[in-house]
């Protein structure tokens, strides 16, 4: 069961440096995918901070406090693929790319890299794939945290420009709001067109405009 009080009982299992990584984004219409890869000071810091937990059971002011802390307890690095990279490598492969770039913007580089899910990315380390590793393991659910913040910041970004479509408050996932607003204002640049309800309104309008 989650907790938001994880420690490092699952990092204890490794020797060396161990790296958590999560990724936030995979399924939304519109926006980039975002994965972090966090390894947690054990040296100088002999218990995890405490809160951490799975970003999805973190209100937004918890999550944001919660970045803060572990940006100054830890070593974190961020990897982001465009929407033009998951129409082109679909997005289990673009997020396996944003694991890849998380993992080379670390220094030093771990020795182990646990990964949430069943999925591993290609990374020239030895690695441990862990299903609902957001739950289990601190060093992942940092990572989930620094890539949720990371991500919601640049919807919110974004919606400041496209202000149609309720980015700041749906992250770009399909809510009802979000399908009117497509239906209603068109297809923008940020929208993953290889997703199938994308896809599926930009036909729509060439049938519509082919008439």
């Amino acid at each position: 069961m989650s907790s938001k009080f994880l420690d490092f009982n699952s990092e204890r299992h490794y020797s060396g440096i161990v790296a958590g990584i999560d990724e936030a984004g995979r399924g939304p219409l519109a926006g980039p995918v975002v994965a972090a890869a966090v390894i947690l000071d054990r040296i100088r810091f002999s218990e995890a901070p405490s809160g951490i937990c799975d970003s999805k059971l973190l209100n937004r002011t918890a999550r944001e406090s919660m970045y803060e802390i572990i940006l100054t307890q830890g070593i974190v690095g961020v990897g982001i693929c465009s929407v033009e990279e998951i129409d082109q490598y679909n997005i289990l492969g673009a997020t396996k790319r944003a694991m890849r770039k998380a993992y080379d913007a670390l220094s030093p580089k771990p020795d182990i890299v646990l990964v949430d899910g069943n999925q591993l990315p290609d990374l020239p380390c030895k690695m441990q794939a862990v299903v609902d590793g957001d739950a289990l393991c601190v060093s992942i659910a940092a990572a989930s945290i620094i890539a949720k913040v990371t991500r919601d910041r640049i919807m919110l970004d974004l919606a400041k420009e496209f202000s149609h479509y309720g980015w700041e408050r749906n992250a770009g996932y399909g809510t009802r709001a979000h399908m009117e607003a497509l239906a209603r204002h068109g297809v923008t640049v940020h929208h993953r067109r290889s997703f199938a309800p994308v896809r599926n309104i930009i036909e729509a309008m060439k049938e519509y405009n082919a008439k």
